[in-house]
């Protein structure tokens, strides 16, 4: 399955985001999708996940100030940001898979969107 992310852009600190998350021309309906952020010169972080069920997991860091949520017959995950911090600033990619946060049980990545807050 092939992955699109969108929604990210250059925004004020306290502001709010929502990516998107697509699959285009195809479905993914049958994995857990994840949503993970990469800071420059910082490792890949697991931000939040939905399952089949429709149940959520999020970081530590995230909980309290991102939602996400999915639409399978739209084929799209969305991840909604509340109150942005610079901290947040990073490529956020989103990813389909098996797994919770653990990034090698994702298999199926797409291209990330740029997330830059400026405090």
């Amino acid at each position: 399955v092939q992955l699109q992310a969108s929604g990210g852009g250059s925004v004020q600190a306290g502001d709010s985001l929502n990516l998107s998350c697509a699959a285009p021309g195809g479905t993914f309906s049958s994995y857990v999708i994840g949503w993970f952020r990469q800071a420059p010169g910082k490792e890949l972080e697991f931000v939040a996940s939905v399952g089949i069920d429709l149940s959520t997991l999020y970081s530590s860091t995230a909980a309290g100030r991102f939602t996400i949520s999915r639409d399978d017959n739209k084929a799209t995950v969305n991840l909604q940001i509340d109150s942005l911090k610079a901290d947040d600033t990073a490529v956020y990619h989103c990813a389909a898979g098996y797994g919770s946060s653990d990034s090698r049980q994702y298999h199926h990545w797409g291209p990330g969107t740029q997330v830059t807050v400026s405090s």
